[in-house]
């Protein structure tokens, strides 16, 4: 005998098993594995850097078009089982860090902005940890929006030392992940990475020359359409990190 399933029947199945969220990958970067860990001392001359590549950091998400000598950036990354690392060089003419208190206007300084999605499952993270998006101040303060949606510091989860020669400026970073479990009213397990995992990955980096707010923003992937500035709250945006 042949079912015959009511309408209204299926409508609550659905609604009870929406359909799971799908990032598409893309801007596929495979990250080796470090053969040492590098010492973090933002001068980036282990031999585990020598042999990586660089990637370009020169998608303006924000604000006019720039010259080189005004901003020009690239970014290398590595992983063992405890890091993801991150060496990123900066050609900027002027560093510039207006608001002294990291929890306030931390956006308009000279700043890195690194977006992490443990898990690769793209989504929305404005209002939850699906996905961090950590700014790293001069100072090297790590700042990202709490669960109530507050400015915090996030300072335990990135470690990073940069230097500086002439206009050029070295950041060298190790990455602690922590899944979308991740809560801010309890103990939390760190990510142990390992071969073949996908980790949703985007890099920024906020300009300011010396005004009120900050010129450009320039991140690492394309965003398409006009509004660029959406890795603040859609991890969809970010490209994909493959551990080999």
């Amino acid at each position: 005998m042949k079912l015959i399933v009511p309408p209204l029947l299926l409508l609550f199945f659905y609604s009870c098993h929406p359909k799971p969220h799908y990032k598409e990958d893309h801007q596929i970067i495979e990250v080796k594995r470090a053969t040492k860990s590098p010492i973090i001392d933002g001068k980036g001359n282990e031999n585990s850097w020598n042999v990586t590549e660089w990637h370009p950091l020169d998608q303006n998400w924000l604000g006019p078009s720039y010259d080189y000598n005004d901003f020009n950036g690239r970014y290398k990354l590595n992983w063992d089982e405890d890091y993801l690392y991150l060496l990123v060089e900066i050609i900027d003419d002027s560093l510039y860090d207006r608001v002294k208190d990291p929890l306030k206007l931390w956006w308009n300084d000279d700043s890195l902005q690194v977006f992490i999605d443990e898990d690769n499952s793209g989504g929305l993270h404005q209002k939850s940890h699906n996905a961090f998006g950590y700014h790293i101040a001069l100072d090297g303060n790590v700042v990202d929006l709490s669960e109530s949606k507050a400015p915090k510091l996030f300072n335990e989860h990135i470690l990073s030392a940069k230097t500086q020669h002439g206009n050029q400026t070295t950041w060298e970073m190790a990455i602690t992940l922590y899944d979308d479990s991740y809560s801010e009213k309890s103990k939390n397990q760190t990510t142990v990475l390992e071969t073949n995992k996908k980790i949703g990955f985007a890099l920024a980096y906020c300009d300011n020359d010396g005004s009120i707010e900050r010129e450009n923003y320039i991140g690492s992937v394309f965003v398409p359409g006009e509004d660029k500035n959406q890795a603040w709250v859609n991890a969809d945006i970010f490209g994909t990190l493959v551990l080999k």
